[in-house]
């Protein structure tokens, strides 16, 4: 029987393996063996192609793993939510008993190259992070019958797009404390040269925590780039593609340049203001619009909408929507320190500057 390794790390598994779980690195063979005559591999591509009875089953099977084990290690629990790409589930860890939350690629892009690198990509990148307001992936993994998932930590919360629902625009104190949050996990990212690339308020979790105060959890690095060119994941996100969600995309990304950290900092200050009026800071009739007056048009300004809040906290968020990014905040933490200033008069700034 013929093994995988990971290239990285040096561990070898079966040959039924895809994917390291310790790093997310594809497995390469360890050793070579002929394949069986009832083998259908497409020969070398690293993806197996099942026949269409076994794909049908694995669809259904993906879709309905509630009160079922997975890979012998999960009992799943129920069903969260789905998605075009994955179905997402509470489960159990059945050694340690802990509570987890199990993201399944969905079988029909299981055999999609692509579809399966940008999986691997999001695992790598993740489990990288390891920071109180950024969700990490704890493992990647691929069951028996072929169904690849992502294991990550159950956060008990309730998401910032339904707090913003179910409780209308946040007055400054605690709208400040989340965005605080919310910068330096991203700020973690950033250092590692991750750039999340699709925040919104569907992307931030509030777990309540003793005291009564929220920890806001920056969740879904999909879309996760590595800051510095790197030809595998260029080749994902083809020319005239433009992977994010119109409404928070930054003006380079609408364009397809290169992105950094200060396009994560202008998707945060629409987060912001949304949070902060319930609306958000250029119109249009649909994403098309809305996306070109970004290019066109200056943001609403917020006290137009609040005139309750400090102008102070409008020029912030002035400055982190500005078209230009040379324009923007440097870092996330520059941010934050501007959002804190507007609630204290600049003196944690100048704290934060007197011990540099």
């Amino acid at each position: 029987m013929s093994e995988r390794r990971c290239p990285k790390c040096g561990s070898v598994y079966p040959e039924t393996a895809r994917f390291c779980p310790r790093d997310g690195n594809m497995l390469v063979e360890a050793q070579t063996k002929a394949a069986p005559a009832a083998s259908s591999s497409g020969g070398g591509t690293g993806v197996r192609t099942p026949r269409t009875p076994r794909d049908a089953l694995r669809l259904d099977r993906a879709s309905s793993l509630s009160g079922q084990i997975l890979d012998t290690r999960y009992q799943v629990t129920k069903k969260l939510g789905e998605g075009g790409m994955s179905y997402v589930y509470l489960a159990r860890e059945v050694a340690s008993g802990d509570e987890v939350a199990i993201k399944v690629l969905s079988p029909k892009l299981a055999t999609d190259r692509s579809s399966v690198e940008r999986l691997r990509r999001e695992a790598g990148l993740a489990m990288r992070l390891d920071h109180a307001n950024v969700c990490r992936i704890l493992r990647l993994g691929e069951s028996e019958d072929g169904l690849i998932y992502l294991v990550m930590p159950f956060l008990n919360g309730e998401l910032l797009s339904d707090r913003e629902v179910r409780g209308g625009p946040m007055e400054l104190g605690t709208g400040i404390d989340v965005l605080r949050q919310v910068c330096a996990g991203l700020h973690h990212a950033h250092e590692l040269q991750i750039v999340h690339r699709d925040l919104k308020p569907e992307n931030i979790m509030l777990v309540p925590e003793d005291g009564g105060r929220d920890r806001a959890v920056v969740m879904d690095f999909g879309l996760a780039k590595e800051r510095r060119a790197d030809p595998a994941i260029a080749k994902l996100t083809a020319t005239g593609i433009i992977l994010g969600t119109p409404e928070f995309m930054s003006p380079e990304q609408i364009r397809g340049r290169p992105l950094d950290a200060r396009s994560d900092i202008y998707a945060v200050g629409i987060v912001a203001f949304e949070m902060f009026t319930g609306r958000l800071p250029f119109q249009g009739r649909n994403a098309q619009e809305m996306m070109i007056a970004r290019l066109r048009d200056q943001p609403m300004q917020l006290r137009q909408l609040r005139p309750d809040l400090p102008a102070s906290l409008e020029k912030a968020l002035g400055r982190a929507l500005h078209a230009s990014p040379d324009a923007r905040y440097t870092t996330a933490l520059d941010f934050a320190d501007a959002l804190t200033a507007t609630q204290d008069g600049g003196l944690f700034s100048k704290i934060r500057e007197k011990l540099k």
